[in-house]
């Protein structure tokens, strides 16, 4: 792939957010978006691609909070779930037309289950709520829960004072 054609890909997936912006849970239309059938043979396809930049997305606010040195005196299981939960309200509220459409497809598009499962299971052991020693369906369940959980408005217990080097890190992380 050149680099124009990883613009070009930027600026459907971009496109493709600013048309589901008002309604989320409607399929995607490969014909209303400029360029999408050129890189995109199926809304299965755009709607993967979708989900890799939630994870790039997410996952970097996730090491961000992980890394924050703010943390490292403080009990480590309990910031562990604190530190999720901030990177992914963070990663949400940043992007919220793309977290309801990855939300609402994840049902027609079989082809997002592999990538959310792997989620799932990222914010489970992250957590601290699974060991890496469970079976993998028991991980994903209890990852699910956790995201049922995130979904429905846990907020975050107020934020700690930052140090700056930990708010550095927050403002890369979308960059990643």
């Amino acid at each position: 792939m050149s680099w124009n054609d990883f613009y070009q890909r930027r600026d459907i997936l971009e496109a493709a957010l600013r048309q589901a912006g008002h309604h989320p849970a409607d399929p995607l239309s490969l014909d209303e978006i400029p360029g999408a059938a050129k890189y995109f043979a199926t809304e299965a396809e755009l709607l993967v691609a979708l989900q890799y930049k939630w994870s790039l997305v997410f996952n970097g606010h996730l090491r961000a909070e992980m890394a924050d040195p703010d943390y490292a005196d403080h009990d480590l299981a309990l910031d562990r779930v604190d530190a999720v939960t901030r990177a992914w309200n963070r990663a949400t509220a940043e992007h919220e037309t793309l977290r309801a459409v990855l939300d609402a497809a994840l049902e027609r598009c079989p082809a997002l289950l592999p990538s959310h499962e792997a989620e799932l299971r990222t914010l489970a052991l992250t957590a601290g709520l699974a060991d890496g020693n469970e079976p993998t369906a028991e991980i994903t369940k209890v990852g699910s829960a956790f995201a049922t959980l995130l979904r429905h408005g846990r907020q975050a217990k107020p934020a700690r004072r930052r140090s700056p080097m930990g708010h550095l890190l927050r403002l890369l992380a979308p960059s990643a």
